[in-house]
């Protein structure tokens, strides 16, 4: 059973993931917290970004977007898994594990719930970064179009 996320903002969090992982050369957040009107994510990192790196990430995450890439899951089983993805729960609880992909942009675990097409997710917006310890955080929200809010509500 997905988690119940709001399904624009969760799908837009793993194109912010793909994207620092692309730019920067980090790995996925290691702590996200996904909420309707605003969400977070916090990666290990060696300094703050700077604006024209905020501004960068900003476009290449909307460009992911506009190009209304299909989102769909499989599934694999969980040493084959294990093999392509970090897997955070034991085998013996899912033998078999939920691959969300996002056109061929991004593959990854997750329980959550998504868009079908990218186009549904609307404009991503940076609200905020901080660095401190190690770790940099980015503050994001999008504005989805009307008919994905009804859709998602």
């Amino acid at each position: 059973m997905p988690k119940q996320y709001f399904a624009p903002m969760h799908t837009a969090e793993h194109i912010l993931n793909q994207t620092m992982i692309r730019l920067f050369g980090t790995d996925r957040a290691f702590n996200c917290h996904i909420e309707r009107k605003k969400s977070k994510c916090d990666y290990y990192f060696d300094r703050p970004l700077s604006d024209q790196e905020i501004q960068l990430l900003e476009q290449k995450v909307n460009e992911i977007i506009q190009q209304d890439l299909p989102v769909g899951e499989y599934f694999l089983p969980y040493k084959e898994a294990a093999k392509k993805f970090k897997i955070k729960v034991p085998e013996e609880q899912n033998p078999t594990i939920r691959i969300v992909h996002i056109g061929d942009y991004d593959h990854c675990p997750c329980a959550g719930n998504h868009v079908e097409h990218t186009a549904e997710i609307g404009k991503f917006k940076i609200i905020s970064t901080n660095y401190q310890n190690g770790i940099l955080r980015i503050r994001f929200k999008v504005q989805p179009p009307a008919e994905s809010l009804e859709k998602y509500s």
